[in-house]
């Protein structure tokens, strides 16, 4: 398991935190959101997803993120 954090923009409150874990624990990462940093802690197989399509994930719910 690889553990990384990925800068997210856009989050207004708890339910945009809720929201953007559960799209990533469909694709098996773990995440736990923190809207006050403005950050995601991910943990995930690299055998299975990359860094790169998580940050992908987190685009498609209308957010900004970044390593």
């Amino acid at each position: 398991m690889k553990n990384e954090t990925v800068n997210i923009k856009g989050m207004h409150c708890s339910s945009c935190a809720s929201l953007i874990e559960g799209a990533l624990k469909d694709e098996g990462v773990t995440a736990k959101v923190n809207v006050l940093k403005n950050e995601a802690k991910v943990s995930y197989d690299e055998k299975k997803i990359n860094l790169k399509q998580i940050i992908q994930i987190i685009k498609d719910e209308g957010y900004q993120a970044s390593q």
